[in-house]
């Protein structure tokens, strides 16, 4: 029986590998597969916060469960608050996916917890995924050990998505949503808005429920209307 953490990690919906966009990154969304359900067994993903790599953890978890793997997200956010202790016994999963491990960086009591729950995952013969702001030999890690472990396996650096890679990304994510948005709305959105996925998704959330609520197509008009712009 695998073990339950004492909170509720949610995988939030939507968040999925088929519906990520991933603009220069086919080596590393292949890189994400393997370390899945291929040859790989761990994978490093950095780079700037926002630009999708908790997206990509979920969608990993994901795909180990509809190839009947057990898999587990581990927000470092989340754990924080609680004891190191909590890692104990986390090797029972297939797969374990790390998000934001620099909130680790630092903490001698959590890098202890977390190089020998690697040594104990791999052991085991489980698969493990971490993302972080910076690489495992820059983000300030105080075990030696622990960062030359983390860097054992591909470590991919996650690369900003070009206009037309977010403009797509607007598209995809309004029509999942029931959302109609022409292209040019979306060319015009993302030259004046946050460079992140997560800010557009963000955007795109605001403007649904802003037409919804005033019964309204998202036009250009109605964008400037609504943001001010």
């Amino acid at each position: 029986m695998v073990s339950q953490l004492p909170l509720a990690l949610q995988l939030r919906e939507g968040n999925d590998l088929s519906n990520f966009v991933a603009g220069e990154n086919g080596a590393l969304f292949q890189g994400i597969r393997e370390t899945v359900v291929g040859a790989d067994r761990q994978a490093f993903i950095w780079g700037p916060d926002g630009q999708g790599k908790s997206h990509l953890l979920e969608g990993a978890v994901r795909l180990a469960q509809q190839h009947g793997l057990s898999a587990c997200l581990l927000p470092a956010e989340e754990l924080l608050p609680l004891s190191p202790e909590v890692l104990e016994s986390m090797e029972q999963f297939d797969l374990l996916a790390l998000d934001d491990c620099q909130h680790f960086a630092g903490d001698p009591r959590w890098e202890e917890a977390l190089f020998h729950l690697y040594n104990r995952l791999m052991a085991r013969g489980g698969r493990l995924l971490v993302t972080a702001n910076a690489s495992p030999t820059a983000m300030g890690l105080m075990l030696p050990d622990l960062a030359t472990r983390l860097a054992a396996g591909p470590v991919y650096r996650l690369q900003p998505l070009d206009d037309a890679a977010m403009e797509t990304l607007l598209v995809e994510r309004a029509r999942a949503r029931g959302l109609r948005l022409e292209p040019e709305v979306a060319h015009f959105i993302v030259l004046r808005s946050e460079r992140s996925p997560a800010g557009l998704v963000a955007l795109l959330n605001r403007l649904d429920q802003l037409a919804l609520a005033q019964q309204r197509s998202v036009t250009i008009p109605f964008v400037k209307d609504a943001l001010g712009w």
